[in-house]
């Protein structure tokens, strides 16, 4: 079932989006109902990235818990990033 999105904007600022909509062969109706989709695939997204942060954390406290946490000085957790930047910058350099 779809639903109805109503929103007040003034005369101007109708006028204009509907010309540019109508100049890109669509109606105002069209733009706006991309313009929701795309805000609503980008909470998506953003949505399954918190879910999977947490579920990361988690696994890091159920291994700190369970002493199978592995820890790392500070100058090989320095050394490691400074590994795997200068992997990803030379990453399809020949």
């Amino acid at each position: 079932m779809d639903t109805r999105i109503q929103f007040r904007v003034d005369e101007e600022t109708k006028s204009l989006a509907q010309l540019m909509a109508e100049s890109q062969g669509r109606t105002l109706s069209d733009v706006c109902r991309e313009l929701a989709e795309e805000l609503a695939e980008q909470q998506r997204r953003a949505m399954g990235h918190d879910d999977w942060l947490t579920e990361q954390v988690n696994t890091a406290f159920s291994k700190l818990e369970s002493d199978q946490a592995e820890f790392v000085s500070h100058d090989e957790a320095r050394l490691e990033m400074e590994a795997r930047k200068n992997r990803i910058r030379n990453k399809g350099r020949c």
